[in-house]
């Protein structure tokens, strides 16, 4: 079925979701980013926490002396794009398609974004220099929530586009 109008010219929720998770990761996590976030926000703000919230995928550009190498110092930012992707492309479609309109699209991308920082923040600690099951559950409950607080992004990048 072949869509016309002004949503044909749009590309797929799940596809503009994916260059909303690039854009979010590569710019949040980027190492000016989280350089920023870390000292010039004042700590005890509501607007800082969330700052620094949105630099939690950081990534590197060398690995700085960190155990494991530079794959360790950037699994997590690696993972979540990955699982952010697989997910906004395999949740939605079936979902979007019985039901019209796009609350549903919204709920998928944010959804997908919750499960992907939960499972990347699980799969980053498990495969990290230091694997321990401890840290594993603590990292899936930061990056669970990393998700639901930003994952409205993502949602509303999903918006409009075709199922």
């Amino acid at each position: 079925m072949h869509r016309s109008g002004p949503v044909g010219r749009y590309g797929t929720a799940a596809g503009t979701g994916a260059l909303a998770v690039l854009l979010l990761v590569g710019i949040c996590g980027s190492p000016a980013f989280t350089s920023w976030a870390g000292t010039q926000t004042d700590p005890n703000s509501a607007a800082a926490f969330y700052v620094r919230l949105l630099a939690w995928p950081a990534w590197r550009l060398d690995a700085d002396g960190q155990a494991g190498g530079l794959f360790a110092a950037d699994v997590r930012a690696v993972l979540l794009v990955v699982l952010a992707v697989g997910l906004l492309y395999l949740l939605p479609a079936a979902q979007v398609a019985r039901v019209p309109g796009s609350v549903s699209q919204f709920f998928s991308g944010w959804a997908a974004y919750v499960l992907a920082g939960g499972l990347a923040a699980v799969l980053a600690a498990l495969l990290g220099p230091t694997p321990s099951m401890l840290g594993a559950l603590q990292d899936a409950s930061t990056g669970a929530g990393y998700g639901f607080l930003t994952g409205w992004i993502i949602g509303t990048a999903s918006l409009g586009g075709r199922a």
